[in-house]
Parts: structure tokens; sequence; C-alpha cells
């Protein structure tokens, strides 16, 4: 750590994040159970998939995040579908004093849990627009998704030494 002239430690700059804008790229929502109708007592099955981007922006310290969420929706007896619903939500972040080496994770795990409430009440609002019961996620954890991004690009690097 550097010292200023009193002999004192000087502190790292404070990190500053703001949220400058956030947008639904693209919402699809499919009711099947409408389209082809299925009877009798459903019990839903829901599987829910995460994809994160981040991207530099042309204006310094800006970056867009954008979080893809894939939600399925099958009945547990016999897997019919009941509803498909895509969402791609994106944030624009103002992000400085971050480390380059903890830039990447700190984009793909601080930035997303500031957008998922808003994600969290779109999915609810839609699946219960559609004719379902409000579909409330759970909690994701961003940092556990950001280490199984990590290990299976590690994993798919090494498939790929061990082809060539």
């Amino acid at each position: 750590m550097a010292e200023n002239e009193n002999g004192a430690a000087e502190q790292p700059a404070q990190v500053k994040m703001q949220v400058l804008g956030q947008f639904v790229r693209d919402l699809s929502f499919e009711n099947i159970v409408a389209q082809k109708g299925i009877q009798g007592d459903v019990q839903p099955d829901i599987q829910v998939q995460v994809n994160l981007d981040a991207k530099k922006r042309s204006v310094e310290h800006q970056y867009e995040i954008i979080a893809k969420f894939t939600i399925n929706s099958k009945t547990k007896d016999k897997g019919q579908p009941l509803f498909l619903m895509e969402l791609e939500y994106g944030g624009i972040f103002h992000v400085e004093n971050v480390p380059e080496e903890q830039l990447h994770p700190y984009l793909l795990i601080e930035c997303p849990r500031m957008l998922f409430p808003f994600v969290r009440r779109i999915v609810s609002d839609v699946t219960r627009d559609g004719g379902f019961p409000a579909l409330n996620l759970e909690n994701i954890d961003f940092v556990a998704l950001y280490r199984q991004e990590l290990a299976r690009r590690a994993e798919a690097e090494k498939a790929d030494t061990n082809v060539s």
C-alpha cells in the first residue's frame, strides 16, 4: 500500500457503482396450456436457466449487463409443457475503482444482483397475467453461478486441449 506525506497508508478508492438504466431487451411467454389444453389437476415442474453477459460500452466506466432467463414449466407426472418464458433483461452500469482483475466477477455478480428484484417482478406479473399462479423466483446465488461458469469454461478448455 502506498503511503501519503504523513506516513499513513492511503486507502484504496471507494468502489462506485450506479445503475444508469434498465430495460427488457426481449420477452416471450408461450402459454402452451391455452394453446393445446391440458385437463385435470396439474402439478408443475419448473426449471430456471440463467445466463449472464457483460460488455464494455463506448463511454468510459460504462458496462451493459444482460441477464437471460429461460423458465420452462412442465407437468410433473407426464412432462407435458405448460408454459415457456424467455426474458432478456439488461442494465447499464457506471462502475469505477474496481481493480481490473476483479472487474469481470464484479460485473457478473454484483450487477445482476441489482437487477434481480426487477426480473422477479416481471416474471411474477407475466406468469400471473398468463393465467398461472404468480411465479416468485427464488433468490439466485450469483457467486455460485459465476463459479459454475468458470468451471464449465475450464472443462471446455481442457476438452479442447485433449482433442488437439
